[in-house]
């Protein structure tokens, strides 16, 4: 399949756009997400336990949150985008590690997850107008059991 001059484009900056929400995550600059989100996204963390709301309520939920993680990396890969004109479909795998202090011992666990999300075109350029996340795996969260499904 040949792709056109614009559907190259659109791949790459919607590829940017991705790679731009892990840093604004990784590196606690929330207030970056207003270049992530469009200002009526909706964006569903539920299935970790997390929020769904919108992007401010997602700030305020990670600004209270994420202070007790000492570090995260959020890596993400193997991207299935579809476009259709100005909009599209985006479902993108995440392995998430974070490192979380407990007294005198450190733990390191992992979560597996997809994010689901839906994309428009905006005259500032890609935007995420829709975000859910699914759950793939967690290991060695603190708290879960050490074997059997997570």
């Amino acid at each position: 399949m040949t792709m056109s001059i614009e559907e190259i484009s659109d791949r790459m900056e919607i590829q940017d756009l991705l790679v731009r929400y892990c840093y604004a995550v990784d590196h606690r600059n929330f207030d970056d997400f207003h270049n992530v989100f469009t200002p009526d996204a909706v964006i569903d963390y539920s299935v970790f336990g997390g929020s769904v709301g919108g992007v401010d309520e997602t700030i305020a939920f990670l600004k209270e949150s994420m202070p007790m993680f000492s570090s995260f990396q959020h890596m993400i890969s193997t991207s299935r985008i579809e476009l259709d004109g100005d909009t599209a479909k985006v479902k993108t795998i995440c392995h998430n590690p974070m490192v979380m202090p407990m007294g005198e011992e450190t733990v390191v666990f992992t979560c597996g997850l997809w994010y689901v999300d839906e994309m428009v075109r905006t005259p500032d350029g890609w935007r995420i107008a829709k975000r859910v996340e699914e759950k793939s795996y967690m290991k060695d969260m603190p708290g879960l059991p050490t074997s059997g499904p997570a």
